[in-house]
């Protein structure tokens, strides 16, 4: 990996955590406690609890992935960064592009 695609999979890699972050806020707003409220009826409580749950769900994913982003960042500059974690041949770039936390090549994650 030249430098010049470095710096570019790190901007990439910054905008990503800046859209990650806002997804985490907007996210965190849908995770808040459903309450009792007599205008719901039973049917659309549990609507309500179901959607809490899924969008839990996806608070998690994406925390797990700021996290990644976060340890992408930092290894960017580093050496080894680019080359997959099983088979050590380099990932390719298309995929770090599109996914930049990625630790392991397009055969390896498949396994």
């Amino acid at each position: 990996m030249t430098v010049e695609e470095r710096k570019e999979l790190k901007l990439k890699i910054q905008d990503h955590i800046i859209k990650v972050k806002a997804d985490i806020i907007e996210i965190e707003k849908m995770t808040q406690p459903v309450k009792p409220e007599n205008s719901l009826g039973r049917i659309s409580r549990m609507d309500a609890i179901n959607n809490k749950s899924v969008a839990e769900a996806s608070l998690r994913n994406k925390k797990a992935k700021l996290t990644k982003l976060n340890v992408a960042v930092v290894k960017v500059d580093e050496e080894g960064f680019g080359y997959c974690h099983m088979c050590k041949n380099q990932i390719q770039p298309l995929r770090l592009m599109y996914m930049p936390e990625s630790s392991r090549c397009v055969r390896c994650a498949a396994r």
